[in-house]
């Protein structure tokens, strides 16, 4: 008759996932192999356990196993044997565990390390491949380059493979050795009390192997530094810190690894005209006081070339006005900002005897008391106007 999973954890029927987890930890440490060496009983209970939880942590198979009762009953999903494969009986096997390394899976994945079956483990693949370093660049445009897009030239060094070792690190006509320490598997098992654990072998770097005469143009490294001249488009609307990415354009991998990807960061260079502000575009153009007084037509500086204005008779100093979609566009999709031009009006310092006639008799017209050496009038519109 088969054990019951719930009992073999010690937890009730309805427990929740945190206490399956809770209860299957605190049993693995206690009877974990490299705590109980030689102690049979210890690492089948170990097995049993493992099973257990394999079985009630996933949704799916707690759910059959609650519904047919029995891990071997007929017409059940794990008919004809236990739910954890093998022959009928078994409490572990094929269909779930293969072996004990298995169980050491399992146990790490929960516990967060690395097992023997695992990739990284001790008893797997050798750990060769390396994934290249990404290189970032940094790339200065102006703010119109920024507005409308541009495409740039620009040199990157990157670690290549070195041509003359192909890649191997090794003197041509020699091959590297394989690491003694770690017997070529890049990783090495450590005891930290009961438990065992696997980290990348120090003597090779986890490459595997130990290069005994070096290539003498990488010095064993089996990349040397070239620089590739590419072409950058850079898309409308991109502002500072924008990253734009290249894939497999950085520094190539070692062993066959993958190439790293290249980070163009974009940085806007500051305009004497124009400010940014989100999708819009600032700018301030001064008029005389006569044109802000009886409107006019002036010409606008935008990120397009100049275009003409209507001030409105009467505008006063500081007034913002708006040049429809004149702004920067969206890097994704159709939108696009406008600018905003603040409107600066200016006294005139130097009049010749006409023109303070002129005004003398418009303050007179409006009212006001003029005093000489320009104060009264003059100062009000210094006041009004900037």
């Amino acid at each position: 008759m088969d054990q019951d999973l719930y009992q073999i954890l010690g937890v009730s029927r309805d427990a929740t996932p945190a206490e399956l987890k809770s209860a299957y930890r605190k049993l693995a440490l206690k009877y974990h192999p490299d705590q109980n060496q030689g102690d049979a009983e210890a690492e089948e209970r170990f097995k049993q356990i493992s099973g257990a939880y394999q079985i009630l942590s996933d949704p799916d198979k707690r759910s059959n196993y609650d519904r047919f009762g029995s891990t071997s009953s007929a017409g059940s999903p794990f008919a004809g044997g236990s739910p954890f494969g093998g022959g009928a009986g078994s409490p572990f096997g094929g269909a779930g565990f293969d072996n004990l390394s298995d169980f050491f899976d399992h146990f790490n994945s929960v516990f967060g390390g690395a097992g023997p079956g695992q990739a990284g483990g001790g008893g797997g693949e050798r750990v060769r491949k390396r994934r290249g370093v990404d290189v970032k660049v940094d790339l200065d445009i102006t703010i119109t380059e920024a507005a409308h897009g541009v495409t740039r030239t620009i040199d990157v060094p990157t670690k290549q493979e070195c041509m003359t070792c192909h890649g191997s690190g090794a003197k041509p006509g020699t091959k590297p050795k394989t690491c003694d320490r770690c017997g070529g598997q890049g990783k090495v098992r450590v005891q930290q009390g009961f438990f065992s654990m696997f980290r990348t072998c120090s003597t090779c770097d986890g490459s595997g192997e130990i290069i005994e005469h070096p290539c003498s143009t990488c010095s064993g490294s089996g990349q040397v530094v070239r620089t590739e001249t590419l072409s950058i488009d850079i898309p409308a609307g991109v502002n500072t810190g924008h990253r734009l990415r290249w894939a497999g354009k950085g520094d190539v991998g070692s062993n066959g690894g993958d190439s790293g990807d290249l980070f163009v960061v974009i940085r806007v260079e500051d305009d004497a005209t124009f400010e940014r502000d989100g999708l819009n575009v600032r700018c301030t153009v001064p008029i005389s006081f006569t044109q802000a007084s009886l409107g006019a037509s002036v010409e606008v500086p935008t990120l397009d070339g100049s275009v003409v204005m209507k001030i409105p008779a009467g505008t006063q100093s500081g007034r913002v006005l708006r040049l429809r979609n004149k702004g920067f566009p969206a890097i994704q999709g159709r939108e696009r900002g406008d600018q905003l031009v603040t409107v600066a009006v200016e006294t005139p310092q130097q009049l010749t005897a006409r023109q303070k006639e002129l005004l003398e008799e418009f303050a007179a017209e409006a009212g006001e008391k003029v005093e000489p050496e320009g104060g009264g009038f003059f100062k009000r519109v210094k006041k009004i106007f900037g």
